[in-house]
């Protein structure tokens, strides 16, 4: 049985060969931002790696209300009808483990952790990233061992391996998942709280991790599975807060990194790297960093966007028909916090500011609800309908004016909005080396 190379796997054959690639890890829900990455593959001709979380896509729907098949059906419906080949199109699962369900002992928690991986690989997930690092209601007090989680992680590795051997029934070219194992130290989707310094991995705790889940494999009878593992998450000392971003510092990482010279079968999966500058990403692809995971950043372009399209609504629409954007996010937001409390700090002015502009970008939960996406339309259409005058578009869009100018985009409002996804995409682009032109400072 033939099926084809994993595209993570020729990525990691070039990288061995010397040629320092790497590839952007989009993680997002969002239909708009989602349809941008796939436009942007189908330009560039190269793959484009698209993630849900645990918390966006599981058995019982996560927050886009999507079960895995679900997710996956759509993302590939829409590169179909946006003439993008399949073979360009990975689909991954991050965090996938017991994140949801902290709360519950380990039996019951790791039973939904199965279906849960089970449900991503039978869909046709391929790129898989095992989390197991966190605890369960009844681990003991203290910090989680290394065996306890490369034990659980092994443990749904071989419900992965069950699941792809159930996909090759149906689809017999299926594709091998590859696996990507560890945790970051931050939480996923940024820290909660401002900090002063962040730690980065410390060498001996990579190499624990290896050693530790080589045995576990072992142990457990699947000591090939190694070879099926491409990268393990570390925490290179990037991350951003509300109000805050943590560049990359080589320096910093330098004895991390070096130690990838030890394990060549494997690079390193850098998890909150959004809102890096396209040099900083880049050091990171050279370094080994070379799998950039980004999802806040993507629908804050958007967002950012759509806010200084509103903006230009309000000077040209009149009031009784505008379609007032930014005051439905903000009472959708407040009507329905859960997404978005825990994560902001402050006195109401605080946290007033923090719904709208914080890096955090909690409004990604509110974006795609059908209420809000009726009233992104209704903006498009307003503002097509009252067009934008090119010099109002120089004041709250430069950078989008600059490009409608120069024929290199389309001034139709839909088009000016996810622009501000693709001011983040060249950086990335960039960095994996998937375009050669280096994004000018302040894109």
């Amino acid at each position: 049985m033939m099926t084809t190379k994993h595209p993570l796997q020729i990525m990691m054959d070039q990288r061995r060969a010397g040629i320092k690639c790497g590839i952007p890890s989009y993680c997002t829900g969002n239909e708009m931002v989602i349809e941008l990455l796939l436009r942007r593959a189908k330009l560039l001709d190269t793959p484009v790696l698209i993630e849900a979380t645990a918390n966006q896509s599981n058995q019982f729907g996560g927050y886009t209300g999507l079960k895995p098949k679900d997710y996956y059906n759509k993302v590939l419906d829409m590169a179909q009808k946006l003439g993008v080949p399949e073979h360009l199109v990975i689909l991954g699962g991050d965090h996938l483990g017991p994140l949801t369900w902290q709360d519950k002992p380990e039996a019951e928690a790791m039973a939904l952790s199965e279906e849960l991986v089970y449900q991503y690989v039978r869909a046709g997930f391929t790129k898989i990233h095992l989390d197991t690092s966190m605890k369960v209601a009844d681990d003991p007090e203290g910090l989680l061992s290394t065996e306890t989680i490369a034990r659980r992680g092994v443990q749904l590795y071989k419900v992965c391996m069950k699941a792809y051997a159930d996909l090759l029934q149906e689809k017999p070219t299926a594709m091998r998942p590859v696996f990507i194992i560890g945790s970051e130290v931050p939480i996923p989707g940024g820290a909660q709280e401002a900090e002063d310094t962040l730690a980065v991995t410390k060498p001996e705790a990579f190499e624990d991790t290896v050693r530790t889940y080589k045995r576990m494999f072992a142990e457990a009878g699947v000591a090939e599975g190694w070879k099926d593992v491409i990268a393990v998450v570390v925490q290179p000392g990037v991350e951003f807060g509300d109000d805050q971003v943590f560049l990359y510092d080589r320096q910093a990482a330098s004895d991390l990194c070096a130690k990838l010279e030890d394990y060549p079968e494997v690079v390193f999966e850098g998890h909150s790297t959004d809102y890096q500058t396209a040099d900083c990403l880049r050091k990171m692809v050279e370094d080994g960093i070379c799998i950039l995971k980004v999802g806040p950043a993507l629908t804050y372009g958007l967002r950012e966007a759509l806010f200084s399209l509103s903006l230009m609504e309000k000077e040209l629409v009149p009031a009784e028909e505008q379609a007032y954007l930014i005051e439905a996010l903000e009472h959708s937001m407040i009507d329905n916090p859960n997404n978005w409390q825990k994560h902001y700090h402050g006195n109401l002015k605080q946290l007033a500011l923090a719904r709208k502009y914080s890096f955090s970008d909690r409004v990604r939960y509110y974006i795609g609800d059908p209420k809000i996406t009726a009233i992104i339309e209704k903006l498009f259409d307003n503002l097509r309908r009252y067009p934008i005058p090119a010099n109002m578009l120089h004041q709250y869009m430069p950078v989008q004016y600059a490009a409608v100018r120069n024929g290199t985009l389309d001034s139709d409002p839909r088009e000016l909005a996810l622009d501000g996804v693709t001011q983040f995409a060249y950086d990335y682009e960039y960095a994996a080396g998937q375009t050669t032109v280096a994004p000018a400072v302040g894109q």
